[in-house]
């Protein structure tokens, strides 16, 4: 097993988290790193292995228009603060991954400013697409280019040129050099130089064993990324999207059908309740009692399970018009204290990280209804069996165990529990409510 094969990932949008100014005209650092070393203690106490943070280096506004890949955004710190960051998570046993923004950059990185002082004289021309000396940009530019999007502020790399994909490349070197990362997750993978994330995997390899390659893809068939040439992970837009939706409609066959068809590579897939791009999951459901059932999903369901800053809090938020800011809040440590949900994510995080079923087991469905589910994860001596029920109505049904019952055990209330002679388990669910049920041989 590599070390991401086990890990629940804690995501954190930093200049969000610290409440950094939303346009970047600073001369010098703020040192914000501090705040965020603070949470490493709470993170290991959580549970969490690994935290994706990004974007973080130099850039004008949200963190998406790099400015500089080689130095950290000023409103966050400077090079050596996030070096002593990631050397604090190590020690603290969790592994950082970090944002690589690679379709585009901002107008202020230099090969674009080159171009804008040199025009047709200048080297970089080519490093963009779309160049065109025969009119001018939204900004005003004495030439057109490419933009990602249709987003003037964001000129589209051009991944036919060889010094470009070289750049990137040797940029990721030095982050692994500099920084000591274990990985990245790569923007917008989907619609990214494919043959360029082949050469990221090929040259990433001999960086650092084990380094982790995640890709954000929302559209299109996962296995086409996430291979042996290509990545490692992709996120799991389609899981995402089931999981509300099908507590929400009370149609459990809409997650199980989702699962199925990713079935093949659902363990290597980063699956989340919300991000920073998408509305908090509590203020998407209906009934707020399947919060913490979502929650059993995610760490119970094949995939690697991720948190987004604030989720295990039960923070709600949603999207203003083309605002995300709603979705990236500011956190005050001193304010924000667990509550009975961030417990119950801890003990679910505690669970995933003792029961090596809920990491690589096989997965097999033992009862579906509309309201009611019953799944295992389960290898050749053991099994985790997951019972949701979301109803207002208390349910029961049997399931045929996987693997021969000889100790039977409800892992979050210590009840023991006794199959019948044919292997079978009768299970009982309140109301809304979830169970996870430890089977050996």
């Amino acid at each position: 097993m590599a070390w991401y094969d086990s890990a629940v990932f804690y995501h954190i949008y930093p200049l969000g988290l610290v409440g950094a100014e939303k346009r970047n005209t600073l001369t010098a650092p703020r040192h914000h790193f501090a705040e965020l070393r603070a949470y490493l203690p709470y993170l290991k106490v959580l549970g969490v292995d690994a935290v994706y943070i990004g974007p973080l280096f130099q850039s004008g506004t949200h963190g998406y228009d790099t400015t500089d890949y080689r130095t950290v955004d000023y409103r966050l710190g400077d090079n050596e603060d996030f070096r002593s960051f990631v050397r604090d998570a190590h020690n603290c046993g969790i592994r950082i991954i970090v944002d690589a923004v690679f379709n585009h950059t901002g107008r202020g990185f230099f090969a674009f400013r080159d171009i804008q002082e040199r025009g047709e004289a200048s080297p970089y021309r080519s490093w963009y697409r779309g160049i065109d000396f025969g009119g001018r940009s939204a900004f005003g530019d004495a030439f057109r280019y490419g933009c990602w999007r249709e987003y003037p502020e964001l000129p589209a790399l051009n991944f036919n040129e060889e010094a470009v994909r070289k750049y990137l490349i040797e940029t990721v070197r030095y982050w692994v050099s500099a920084f000591d990362i274990d990985g990245l997750r790569l923007d917008c993978a989907d619609v990214l130089d494919l043959s360029f994330q082949k050469s990221l995997r090929y040259f990433t390899n001999p960086m650092k064993p084990d380094f982790f390659l995640l890709g954000e893809v929302i559209h299109g068939e996962y296995a086409r990324w996430v291979n042996a040439e290509t990545l490692h992970s992709v996120t799991n837009y389609e899981l995402h999207k089931s999981i509300y939706s099908g507590f929400n409609d009370h149609n459990f066959f809409e997650i199980a059908h989702n699962l199925n068809r990713n079935l093949a590579i659902a363990r290597e897939l980063y699956t989340f309740l919300e991000n920073h791009d998408v509305d908090r999951i509590a203020s998407k459901l209906r009934e707020p009692e399947d919060l913490r059932l979502c929650y059993m999903t995610l760490f119970t369901l094949p995939g690697h399970p991720s948190i987004y800053y604030g989720g295990e809090f039960g923070l709600e938020g949603r999207k203003e018009g083309g605002d995300d800011s709603p979705l990236r809040p500011a956190i005050d440590q001193e304010r924000m204290k667990p509550n009975e949900l961030t417990s119950f994510v801890a003990k679910l995080a505690e669970i995933h990280g003792r029961n090596t079923e809920l990491q690589i087991g096989e997965y097999k469905e033992l009862y579906l209804q509309c309201r009611q589910w019953a799944y295992a994860r389960y290898d050749r001596n053991s099994a985790v069996i997951t019972a949701l029920n979301n109803s207002r109505e208390a349910a029961g049904f049997y399931v045929t165990l996987p693997v021969q019952g000889r100790l039977v055990v409800d892992l979050l209330s210590g009840e023991e529990l006794r199959p019948e002679g044919d292997n079978r388990l009768f299970i009982r669910l309140e109301a809304k409510e979830g169970r996870l049920i430890k089977v050996k041989i």
